[in-house]
């Protein structure tokens, strides 16, 4: 009986102990749990702080489009029928879109000033009107690639950066697909999209 109460005894004391460590084992990864969980809700809300200030450019050569969250480029762009050649542009258009990237490099320099931690995605989109050109989408892809070469004619065309900042440049074209914010007049379609998106994953907390 003696030996039959001790061998109960240890097995009773054995239980406790793996009880406690089992509970101590699931507090911590609640714990855990809960610090991911507010990790990702303060990279969420840092990353809805910065899509708000992102929005506030300079509205005289930008339309922010709420719908589509971005923004569209005023300037008005006329090239030739199956063009992507910025000579096609008049001398003043030419102009506002050199004004256009000093202004988006004085917003990218506010961003990474408020948020040095943040690293972003400028994404420049070409559109194109509804022709009889088969190429659209091809065309309105060069339009902006040309574009990004006018503002930095001496940069290569692999690994696009804006300036010096922390902001990697894509080259889209959109063509004249529905999906994408259209102009009333056809011929106004000749234009570009700009959106600046912050980087998931890269934002500190």
């Amino acid at each position: 009986m003696t030996s039959l109460f001790f061998v109960m005894l240890v097995l009773f004391i054995l239980t406790i102990v793996l009880l406690r460590n089992k509970m101590i084992e699931l507090e911590r990864e609640r714990n855990i749990a809960e610090g991911e969980k507010a990790a990702t809700e303060a990279q969420l809300t840092k990353i809805t702080e910065l899509e708000k200030s992102i929005q506030n450019i300079d509205t005289v050569y930008f339309l922010y489009n709420a719908d589509y969250k971005m923004h569209v480029l005023k300037t008005k762009v006329k090239f030739k029928s199956g063009s992507a050649n910025f000579g096609d542009l008049t001398f003043e258009a030419r102009q506002e879109l050199y004004a256009v990237r000093d202004l988006l490099k004085e917003s990218m320099e506010s961003f990474v000033k408020t948020n040095p931690e943040a690293s972003y995605l400028l994404i420049i989109e070409g559109q194109a009107s509804f022709d009889d050109y088969i190429h659209n989408n091809e065309l309105s892809y060069q339009r902006a690639l040309a574009l990004f070469k006018f503002w930095f004619p001496n940069q290569k065309t692999t690994n696009l950066r804006f300036y010096n900042l922390p902001c990697e440049v894509i080259i889209a074209g959109a063509g004249c697909m529905e999906g994408k914010p259209r102009a009333p007049l056809n011929e106004d379609n000749q234009r570009f999209l700009i959106r600046i998106l912050p980087k998931p994953g890269l934002i500190g907390e």
